[in-house]
Formats: structure tokens, C-alpha cells, sequence
């Protein structure tokens, strides 16, 4: 709280003194580490409250829903009233109030919409945003020349993919001034930002733009306003967290006058798991980072990190940090013993304690904490209690919620998203035919393939014509074929059949007349035979007769005559 117009954080544990950062300092930036649910919470708004009672505008991430609380005040109850007691809070002010909050979100759902256009962005943080490798990345940075020397506004996300397809189209042509942009680069590109826009990336690319000049808003009784930006989702993608936090800075950092040393910070900036910011950040990313802590204080800026440990800040931005409120540390291995110990040796010491071993010995809502004094230089550690926070602690209903967003004086500027014309609306009209070449266009086309399909139409009529024709033709060549072999064989049948007949009927010619030849040899066998017999019979008996007598002799001798003669008629002719 402010108390004798410093930021009064801790009851001292050890003389009971109060102790504060000096506004003059506190833009020297500051650290809120510690374990979980060690109260890091309740440091960060007892700090956000009195900077915003100071007229210091703050903004900070809500990573858990739980700073939203600031908008209603706190509530009175036994435990509040014997830590009010205990820190001796009554006559100093000390109150339950709200305090001025204006809600953001990338997402438009839980705040007004927090939107930044891609060419605020540059390519250098988009990169990142992207997961681009080094070679991709020079290419990004060449389309967004590309669209800077021919004036095209690359304002939202369909803006970078119109310009990275119409590159590729033409790469030929850039390739001799630019050089080589490969297809499968641009390619590769493209799908990151599709791949982004499908996680919801596209929603904070767009106008209207946030103006951080909306950041540096005080209302009517000089209180500066409290920022939330509500990060509930987008911090489970770190990398579109940790980047979006990165340019805001980034914007904070380029647009803002030198401011000298102030008696008190411009704005003072709060960055929630501020380890998402240097997980595996490229070398490039690290030193902008560096630079930009290093710089910003000198334009009225502070910046406070709140993580749970030291180390989970590069030493290079660890060193900047003047203000440090560290809460317990737990180690239960070596290397959680080894960051204990580093964040102990980060305090000047203190000869009252050991301060390695009473930072894993600090309860809730205990600190260690060393503030910068007036001559800047870190004071001795001093141990003791963070102050209550006058707000609400915890979460507030929707209904609320909605409430303050609506009735926020710049609902009216960002609620309305705004569609300006731009790289996507100029590539599409080059690209694109007029209306009516377009129609005359479609009407030559439909003429063209109504043409088409008829000349098809027809030449498949006629093949189809000509196949049948073939087919018909092939049948009647095949049928006369089969009709004349089948003649050919009935002609071979019957010529067979007839020398078959013939030759069986000359067969039985030859028989026949071999019969006869036959019957007329043995009928002239038959004859000869009676003759001969006939004849030797008739000689026989005159033999006979003569020799023997008439009746014996006769007889005899024609037995001997008749055989006689057939005898020498089958010797000469054969029987």
C-alpha cells in the first residue's frame, strides 16, 4: 500500500520497521520468485495496488484468474483483522477497496480484444510465433519488405497468406533482386500460419490495434488503471504467451519518449511465468530481450518478473533487477539445493541470519526481499511479512466481469473488429478477372465445353457405329467360313463315300467275275471231265474187248479208259 508516498510491501520480522521501494526506484525493475502457493500472488497486488494509488498505471498478465479480484474490494473477516492488527495498519490508510481495471484478452472473450496487426508484429518476433527455422526466417523477413517497397499493409493473418502465395506464384520474378525464395519454404511457411490460425492465433492479428497509449490511463481521482490481461488460455501455448508479452514490451520500448529518471514510474509492467519468455529463445531473441530490459527504464518503464526461482532468468536480466521479493524455495534434489543456494547469494547479506537457510524455512506469505535505496543501491536482505492486499482476493463471476468490460469507456474502440483494405483485398482484385470478362469468360468456356461434349458425343456415336459394324462383319466372315468348311467336309464325306462305294462295287465286280470264271472253269472241267471219261471209256472198252472179251473186257477197260482219260485232262488243265 502507499504509506508516506512509498510502496510500503513488508513488516520487517526482526524491529518491526515497515519496508518499502522508493518510487524514484521502482522503475529499476523488480523480481516476485518463489515456490508454489508460497504467495507470489499477494506480492504481486499489494505492489499492482499501490502503484495504481501512487497514479502509476499497471499492467499485468492474469495466468490463473485470481488478479481479476482487484475490481472489488477485499472482505472484512476475523484473519483479516489480526493481520491488520499485526501490521499496525489502522490510522495508515489502509482500506477495503477496488481499484480501476480494465480486462484484455487475444481472444475478445473474456476482455475487450487485445489485437496487433502483422506488421507491428515484424517479422523477427513472428518467426518465433511460427517456429521458423533461420533460413524461413530471412525469407519471412524478405515478404515483409517485398510488402513494405510495393505498400501493401499486411494487417491481418489472410493479408501474410495472399502474400506468401502470390510470392510463390511469382518467385521468378523477385528471385534476381531478392534472391532465391524456394516454393518449399514459402510452403512451409504458409502451413505455420495456417497451423497458428486454426490454434486461434488469427484473432489478435486485425484492427483496430491496441493503442498502449491505453495503458497510461488514470481515472478521475488520479488512480492509475490496473491492465488485465487475461491469460488463462493463451498460456498453455507458451510460445504465443511469451511472444505477445515480448512485443508488447517491444512497443512500450520503440514508441516512448526518453523520460530521463522520473520521481516515478510511467507504467510498470508485470510479466507472470516470465520462464515461458527465455525457454529455448533463440540467441537473436535473447539479446533484443536484454536490450530492451536494459533500455526501458530510461523511458519511465519497470518491469517486474515473477517466476518461481532465480535461475529461471538468464544472469544477463537477472542483473538489471533492483527490487527483489523472493518467498520460500523448496529443495529436494541437488539441483533444486543449487538454485536455492544461487538465490540466496543474489542478496547483499544480512549478518542477522543465514540466508541460504531460512529461504526453505519461509512460510505463506513470507519474503526475503531487498529494494534498491536512495542512492540506487541494493539494500541488506530483510526477512518478514507481505501486507495484505485491500481488493478482493481470488476470481470474480462472469457476470461482473461482463459488467466492467461493457461499461469500460473503451469498449466502443475495440469491441468491433475493422477490416481495412489491404495486401489480401489489392492481390485478390490483380488477380482476379473483372466481372464482366468473367462472365464472358464462363460463357466461352460453357460454349466450349458444350462444343466438346457433342464432338465426343458424336465420335463415340461413330465408334460405337464402326465397333458394330467390325463386330457384324466378323460374324457374317465367321459364319460363311464355318458354312464353307462344313461343305468342304460333306463334300470330303461324300467323295469318300463314293470311292468307298466304287471301290467296294468294283470289289464285288472282281468277285463276281471270279465266280464266274470260275463256275465256267469247272463247268468246262466237268464237261471235259464227262468227255475224256466218255471218250476213255469208249477206248477202254474197245481195249478191253479185244484183249479180254466182250462183256469183262469191256467193262474193264472202259473203267481203265474213263480214268485214264480223266487223268490226263486234269494233268494238263489242273482239277
Amino acid at each position: 500500500m502507499r504509506f508516506e508516498d512509498k510502496l510500503w510491501v513488508l513488516k520487517d520480522a526482526d524491529d518491526g520497521s515497515r519496508v518499502s521501494i522508493l518510487p524514484k526506484m521502482a522503475n529499476r525493475h523488480g523480481l516476485i520468485a518463489g515456490a508454489t502457493g508460497t504467495g507470489k500472488t499477494v506480492s504481486l497486488k499489494v505492489l499492482a495496488e499501490s502503484f495504481s494509488e501512487m497514479g502509476v498505471p499497471v499492467f499485468l498478465s492474469d495466468v490463473k484468474g485470481d488478479l481479476a479480484g482487484c475490481c472489488e474490494a477485499g472482505a472484512d473477516s476475523e484473519d483479516m483483522r489480526k493481520r491488520i492488527e499485526y501490521f499496525g495498519l489502522e490510522g495508515t490508510g489502509f482500506q477495503f477497496r477496488s481499484f480501476p481495471v480494465q480486462f484484455f484478452d487475444l481472444s475478445g472473450e473474456r476482455g475487450l480484444p487485445l489485437r496487433t496487426t502483422v506488421s507491428e508484429m515484424g517479422p523477427v518476433l513472428l518467426s518465433r510465433l511460427l517456429q521458423l527455422s533461420d533460413l524461413q526466417a530471412d525469407i519471412l523477413s524478405i515478404v515483409f519488405r517485398i510488402a513494405d517497397e510495393e505498400k501493401l499493409l499486411l494487417l491481418d493473418s489472410k493479408d501474410l497468406r495472399s502474400m506468401l502465395q502470390y510470392i510463390g506464384e511469382n518467385a521468378a520474378q523477385y528471385s534476381g533482386e531478392y534472391g532465391n525464395m524456394s516454393k518449399p519454404s514459402l510452403n512451409a511457411i504458409l502451413r505455420a500460419v495456417v497451423a497458428l490460425e486454426n490454434a486461434g492465433g488469427d484473432r489478435f492479428f486485425g484492427e483496430p490495434a491496441i493503442d498502449i497509449r491505453d495503458f497510461f490511463r488514470t481515472d478521475s481521482d488520479g488512480r492509475g488503471f490496473i491492465t488485465i490481461l487475461d491469460a488463462a488460455r493463451i498460456v498453455q501455448d507458451p510460445r504465443l504467451y511469451s511472444t505477445f508479452m515480448l512485443y508488447l514490451l517491444s512497443e512500450l520500448f520503440e514508441a516512448l519518449p526518453e523520460a530521463g529518471d522520473p520521481e516515478k514510474p510511467k507504467l510498470v509492467f508485470f510479466f507472470d511465468e516470465a520462464h515461458l519468455l527465455f525457454d529455448n529463445a533463440p540467441k537473436a531473441l535473447l539479446e533484443k530481450i536484454e536490450q530492451v530490459v536494459r533500455l526501458i527504464r530510461s523511458k519511465g518503464i519497470g518491469i517486474y518478473f515473477i517466476s518461481q526461482s532465480p535461475s529461471d532468468l538468464p544472469d544477463s536480466v537477472l542483473s538489471q533487477l533492483g527490487n527483489k521479493i523472493q518467498h520460500a524455495l523448496r529443495a529436494y534434489t541437488p539441483a533444486e539445493e543449487k538454485k536455492l543456494k544461487s538465490a540466496a547469494q543474489s542478496f547483499r547479506k544480512n549478518p542477522a541470519f543465514d540466508t541460504e537457510k531460512l529461504l526453505s524455512e519461509l512460510g505463506t506469505g513470507e519474503a526475503l526481499v531487498s529494494f534498491l535505496d536512495q542512492e540506487g543501491r541494493p539494500e541488506p536482505v530483510r526477512r518478514g511479512k507481505i501486507l495484505p492486499p485491500e481488493s478482493r482476493m481470488g476470481p470474480i463471476e462472469d457476470s461482473v466481469r461482463e459488467t466492467k468490460i461493457k461499461a469500460s469507456s473503451l469498449y466502443s474502440k475495440y469491441d468491433a473488429s475493422i477490416d481495412r483494405d489491404s495486401a489480401y483485398e489489392f492481390l485478390k482484385r490483380k488477380t482476379e478477372l473483372s466481372e464482366e470478362e468473367l462472365r464472358k469468360a464462363l460463357e466461352r468456356s460453357a460454349a466450349e465445353k458444350e462444343e466438346a461434349e457433342r464432338r465426343t458425343a458424336e465420335e463415340k456415336a461413330a465408334a460405337k457405329e464402326r465397333a458394330e459394324a467390325e463386330k457384324l462383319s466378323k460374324r457374317q466372315q465367321a459364319e460363311a467360313e464355318r458354312l464353307a468348311l462344313r461343305e468342304e467336309k460333306e463334300r470330303e464325306r461324300a467323295e469318300a463315300k463314293a470311292a468307298k462305294e466304287k471301290e467296294k462295287a468294283e470289289a464285288k465286280a472282281e468277285r463276281e467275275k471270279a465266280k464266274a470264271e470260275k463256275e465256267k472253269s469247272a463247268i468246262i472241267k466237268r464237261v471235259g471231265k464227262s468227255t475224256a471219261g466218255a471218250i476213255g471209256r469208249e477206248l477202254g472198252n474197245s481195249v478191253g474187248k479185244s484183249l479180254l472179251g466182250n462183256s469183262v473186257g469191256r467193262r474193264i477197260g472202259g473203267n481203265v479208259g474213263s480214268a485214264l482219260g480223266r487223268g490226263i485232262l486234269e494233268t494238263l488243265f489242273g482239277k
